[in-house]
């Protein structure tokens, strides 16, 4: 018997520890070796008055362990309480999310009989980083961060995945053609590291008309990567148009964790009922054996749920009278899915993992001369014109620094503004070095002026070129 590996086992809330006794039990039968520590998180943790919904003990056993299995959570309404999911992967810096969504036709309805979609989304950065303000009365901001580093970690993964997982093709989806320099970094750098990839096809989409395509022919897919805010919806949809979000499970990759869980949530109004699905836990749990190498139990677990589906051994959610043959509860569920370890589907596709992991996945940070040129100051003004405001502000004007260009919600509306376009209260307001290269010092003082006009000033960003290209973008209509 191979040797246990240490995981962390958290029950959740809701239907969680209904659906994590059947997925143990399963993972028993079917020899996987693991060595199960037990945590609390979730709800009681919560209401305890731990807004993080984990206590350090459990820290503590995630850190020894490097590898979570968790049941769904209830997080309580109200503000305060932060996402442990959110919290748990960017804290244990697991940047990969990988989830694989099948179509398990004709057992399982769907309308894309085909389909085999494996998407890999960033975790830790983009909209996710969390960082919001509210800039005036009328105006919130949410920054997108795109790191290289980030970027070059989850594309390298994504490559790295259908390498080992004898797929074909590697999409990436971005909206490059607004957000030019966030995820215009993103698709440069899958183009540069599919390079190095001439075995797999590479192809990118612009993420709204790629999504559409991927639920009207996902079948024309095989991996997609995707930054953090694309990932996160369009793997919801991936998986309800396979056929069930209860079915899909999902893994969160890191250099020194990871974390296995279905994508669905604690579902309150059915827990203790015996109805819930464990389908996606089990997934989920698949992927854990196929990570800490016991590939062998995975395939054995993963083609006894398919013979259970085939069978049409059902739970209520996926239950369907010309389809299905038994409507049985979660315990049934499991029972069926444990009597069947050691066969394999007929009609669906039989599953094998191959042992061993793909390269390292590297990453690196770039050097460049950075040159400030300018500064963008965000006031709140009250008033409509901008050519008002612009009169004033070019009383702000001196020590090299002038006023070259105001905007509006990312509109140009000074100069040769236009009346129609739409304000609210917060204003870019644009001042370059009249003769190229300004200092710090020189932006302090600009603020100083600024202040001293009774404008007041919501923010700042420094304007920089980077090795001679711009690190920052015009106004629409500049």
């Amino acid at each position: 018997m191979s040797k246990k590996v240490p995981i962390t086992v958290a029950h959740g809330d809701g239907i969680g520890p209904e659906i994590m006794a059947a997925t143990l039990r399963i993972l028993e039968a079917a020899g996987a070796a693991l060595d199960i520590e037990t945590i609390e998180i979730g709800e009681k943790v919560y209401l305890r008055g731990n807004t993080a919904g984990i206590e350090p003990s459990a820290w503590e056993s995630l850190r020894r362990t490097k590898v979570f299995l968790k049941a769904p959570i209830t997080t309580p309404q109200g503000g305060g309480f932060k996402s442990l999911n959110v919290t748990t992967r960017k804290t244990l810096g697991l940047f990969a999310n990988v989830r694989p969504c099948v179509s398990y036709h004709p057992y399982v309805k769907t309308r894309h009989p085909n389909m085999n979609v494996v998407i890999v989304r960033e975790n830790e950065e983009d909209t996710y980083a969390g960082i919001e303000y509210r800039l005036s009365p009328n105006v919130t901001q949410c920054l997108k961060l795109i790191t290289k580093p980030g970027s070059e970690k989850i594309i390298r993964y994504a490559f790295e995945y259908a390498r080992q997982n004898h797929r074909k093709k590697v999409t990436c989806f971005t909206k490059d053609n607004i957000m030019k320099m966030t995820d215009g970094l993103f698709h440069k750098l899958f183009d540069e590291i599919g390079a190095e990839y001439p075995d797999l096809e590479k192809e990118h989409w612009i993420v709204d008309i790629g999504a559409a395509k991927m639920a009207d022919t996902p079948e024309t897919f095989d991996v997609i990567v995707m930054p953090n805010l694309y990932g996160d919806i369009l793997s919801d949809v991936a998986a309800q148009i396979a056929g069930s979000v209860g079915l899909a499970g999902s893994a969160n990759i890191g250099d020194h964790a990871a974390m296995f869980e279905a994508i669905h949530g604690s579902a309150p109004r059915r827990a203790g009922q015996n109805l819930a699905n464990p389908s996606g836990l089990l997934l989920g749990a698949v992927q854990m054996l196929v990570h800490i190498g016991q590939t062998e139990e995975a395939a054995r677990v993963h083609n006894a749920w398919l013979k259970t589906i085939e069978d049409g051994i059902h739970t209520y959610d996926i239950f369907k009278p010309d389809v299905s043959k038994q409507k049985v509860g979660t315990k049934e569920f499991a029972d069926a899915v444990i009597a069947r370890i050691g066969q394999k589907p007929e009609t669906l596709q039989a599953v094998q993992y191959a042992a061993g992991g793909g390269r390292p996945i590297t990453h690196s940070r770039i050097e460049a001369n950075a040159e400030l040129t300018g500064v963008d100051v965000y006031v709140n003004w009250n008033g409509y014109r901008a050519d008002e405001l612009a009169v004033t502000l070019q009383q702000a004007n001196g020590e090299g620094l002038a006023l070259q260009m105001i905007s509006n919600r990312g509109v140009k509306v000074w100069p040769e503004g236009m009346p129609e376009t739409f304000t609210v209260d917060n204003w870019r307001c644009r001042f370059i070095g009249e003769k190229g290269q300004v200092t710090q010092q020189q932006t302090v003082s600009l603020l100083g002026r600024v202040a001293g006009l009774g404008l007041s000033i919501a923010k700042m960003e420094h304007l920089q070129y980077f090795d001679g290209v711009p690190g920052f973008s015009l106004a629409q209509g500049q």
